[in-house]
């Protein structure tokens, strides 16, 4: 029998008070690349973390030979050389600081050029990476394999999305790590970077990496050989990928109708243009994010906003979010108002109901996923003073996304696509006329998927609500969508 890279037998796995997994058994051999599925909560972020030496293990007996063995090799000046060494997780949130010095990161910073300069450059982190001499993945590797170079003087804050997967991944690679976890890598990425994943597989693993991730069950990776399904905490089925036959995720539930009604009753519309973008462009330095842009929203109009990572999806949200500083030199009007008439932004966010994956990142502290959704009266990412009638309402539309259970609990220790349904309940808690959703069904299961789709299909039938969805898969843009904006090309690297 081969010496495994890591054996755990009948482990329980803890978080401060909670036991995450009460007997967990897995052996992962040399050759062997893994994806963990199951439906929302299974435990597959926690079980990364867990491989990853993040969480307690207790009881039952963990070995890790095959790991150890590589941080020796790998590190023969170093007596003390440790297999989390070779371990590298790409987690769900990106870890980016400020400088030294600096002060905390903030959302509207990505769009402010002098707070920005508070962030490093994506060539900065590269560089600041202590890569393995003499490993397969050099900085210029996988700044050429990631599609990098066009982003190389970027401040790390003004990634979009996709970009920030591709940055984490080669910060992973400098690494050269004998066990690469990815959690959930898919998402966020465009078509053809989704295209491109399974030839970027096989070259990491070609360098001498295994790879275990968490996925959906229809994008499991050629490079796959093993599956393990996860269901509430426990490894219910783990085996060979060719064996692997996914069970039909149960009929998602149907939207109750009345509780919507009585959330979001049907108002007319207040306003002519929601928003009209005229001949606008956007520069960062001598980088053009967008190039001469027109554009009109009007009430009960439902548009796709589509284009690859980096073509400016995110910088148009933030124009109509009132979050770019750049909207007050452009021809911009919000909600029949031409910019820089004397609204605030406030005036502007009081009206939209906004969600992006960039989001997550910036809620401080330990906020409870109530406090998350009731953040959204204010339009803050904190819960202030709300009122009864307030938490009320956010409570309700907890309920609506099947969150109730995680109402009290940090947001930060619900699972992923927990987190992005509060936010949802977040954008739709003041029954705003513009809903801007980026990204919202990221991370959601098979069952999350359709349901979310149908509260949002019975919204748009009831109001005269406008939206603009932003989305890679075409599958998940709702039916109620008929107008679609595509941007260009993003720039070569």
């Amino acid at each position: 029998m081969p010496t495994p890279l890591l054996a755990l037998d009948h482990v329980a796995v803890r978080h401060l008070n909670r036991v995450l997994f009460a007997d967990l058994s897995l052996r992962i051999e040399p050759g062997q690349h893994w994806a963990l599925v199951g439906p929302s909560g299974a435990g597959k972020s926690a079980l990364l973390a867990a491989l990853a030496g993040q969480l307690l293990l207790t009881g039952g007996a963990a070995a890790y030979p095959g790991l150890s063995a590589a941080a020796r090799q790998r590190h023969p000046a170093d007596p003390l050389a440790a297999w989390r060494q070779v371990v590298s997780l790409v987690g769900a949130r990106a870890p980016f600081r400020a400088r030294p010095g600096g002060g905390e990161l903030y959302y509207q910073q990505r769009y402010e050029a002098t707070a920005a300069e508070e962030v490093p450059t994506v060539r900065e982190h590269l560089l600041a990476q202590p890569a393995r001499p003499g490993g397969a993945w050099t900085y210029a590797r996988v700044v050429a394999r990631l599609r990098l170079g066009h982003l190389l003087g970027q401040p790390l804050i003004q990634l979009s999305n996709g970009e920030t997967k591709r940055l984490r991944l080669a910060t992973a690679l400098l690494r050269h790590p004998a066990l690469l976890l990815l959690d959930n890598p898919l998402a966020g990425l465009d078509v053809d970077s989704r295209a491109d994943f399974d030839a970027l597989l096989a070259e990491i693993a070609a360098a001498g990496t295994t790879v275990v991730l968490a996925t959906a069950p229809g994008e499991i990776p050629a490079l796959v050989t093993h599956v393990a399904e996860l269901a509430a905490g426990q490894l219910v089925r783990t085996g060979p990928v060719a064996a692997y036959r996914p069970l039909a995720p149960p009929a998602p539930p149907v939207p109750d109708a009345a509780a919507l009604h009585a959330l979001w009753p049907a108002t007319p519309p207040a306003f002519t243009t929601l928003a009209k973008l005229e001949d606008v462009t956007i520069r960062y330095g001598e980088r053009v994010i967008l190039d001469r842009l027109s554009w009109e929203i009007r009430p009960g109009e439902r548009w796709a906003l589509l284009g690859p990572n980096g073509a400016g999806k995110s910088t148009v949200i933030s124009l109509l979010n009132g979050d770019n500083p750049q909207a007050y030199s452009q021809r911009i009007t919000l909600f029949d108002r031409r910019r820089g008439t004397g609204e605030s932004i406030w005036d502007i966010k009081r009206r939209i109901g906004y969600v992006s994956p960039e989001l997550l990142q910036y809620f401080p502290g330990q906020p409870t996923c109530l406090g998350v959704v009731v953040s959204g009266f204010a339009d803050t990412l904190g819960a202030g003073r709300p009122t009864p009638a307030q938490l009320a309402t956010a409570r309700a539309w907890l309920g609506v996304l099947h969150l109730a259970d995680y109402t009290a609990l940090p947001l930060r220790q619900v699972p992923a696509s927990a987190q992005r349904l509060c936010l949802v309940a977040r954008a739709l808690v003041k029954n705003p006329p513009l809903l801007l959703l980026d990204e919202p069904g990221q991370g959601l299961d098979a069952t999350q998927q359709p349901y979310f789709r149908a509260v949002l299909e019975a919204i748009c039938t009831a109001s005269p609500v406008a939206l603009v969805y932003v989305s890679h898969y075409a599958a998940d843009i709702p039916r109620s969508v008929t107008r679609v904006l595509r941007l260009g090309e993003a720039p070569a690297g």
